[in-house]
């Protein structure tokens, strides 16, 4: 085993760096794939608790920059003026990104496309929301009546509200699991909407030579852990 902490660990979705053998490229990966509850995992709608505690959002319209890194399009903010609100603790959104097909599975339904809106508070723990998307044929970039004039490829920068990503129903699942890229650490808080979007397929034909194919993390055991739904 390669004896390093080291970002530029190359890794990958198949193959001998695949995700069977993430926890062999470095010592980092090694670590976190020790956190027994790892994601994504199967999410049933019949075998989930209701929840009692709030997500609330916060979001504003802010200058992102698009970068090419992970195996996908990440969107970064400069500022992380946006931000999330759980059990009290501010959490702000610090990357988004997407994976193809959906890491998480809801009902044996696999979609063709999820964004992952990932956010950090001052202890530097996670809280991840994923929204799940079928692509579409329409013309507008995200198919909830946005101005697609908010995307501008050619110069990487945008300027845009995050809540264009939410669904209008915000029912979700939440649960406690890992990132799904390495060093797939935890605990990290899960929010996955049960809404299925619509993106257009000329958003994601702007990123196809930059996203890996099939760029999903295979299905974890859910082991012990509780899953909990909100209404």
């Amino acid at each position: 085993m390669k004896k390093k902490r080291n970002m530029d660990v190359e890794w990958s979705y198949s193959g001998s760096n695949g995700p069977e053998h993430w926890h062999t490229l470095c010592d980092w990966y090694a670590e976190g794939a020790k956190y027994p509850y790892q994601s994504p995992i199967h999410l049933i709608h019949g075998e989930a608790t209701d929840g009692d505690e709030d997500l609330t959002f916060h979001y504003k319209k802010e200058q992102f920059t698009e970068k090419e890194f992970k195996n996908t399009i990440h969107f970064v903010p400069f500022n992380t003026e946006s931000y999330v609100v759980f059990k009290g603790v501010e959490y702000h959104l610090t990357d988004i990104h997407f994976h193809m097909p959906s890491e998480h599975i809801i009902d044996d339904n696999q979609t063709e496309l999820e964004f992952h809106l990932v956010h950090t508070n001052v202890n530097q723990e996670n809280l991840v929301v994923g929204i799940l998307f079928n692509l579409t044929d329409k013309l507008n970039w995200i198919c909830n009546d946005q101005d697609n004039s908010i995307w501008d490829f050619d110069n990487h920068i945008q300027w845009f509200d995050p809540s264009i990503f939410l669904p209008e129903k915000q029912s979700h699942f939440h649960y406690v699991g890992s990132l799904t890229t390495p060093p797939t650490k935890g605990p990290v808080n899960w929010f996955v909407f049960d809404t299925v979007g619509e993106m257009s397929r000329l958003f994601i034909e702007e990123f196809r030579e930059e996203v890996l194919e099939n760029n999903n993390r295979p299905i974890q055991d859910r082991k012990d852990r509780a899953i909990y739904y909100y209404k």
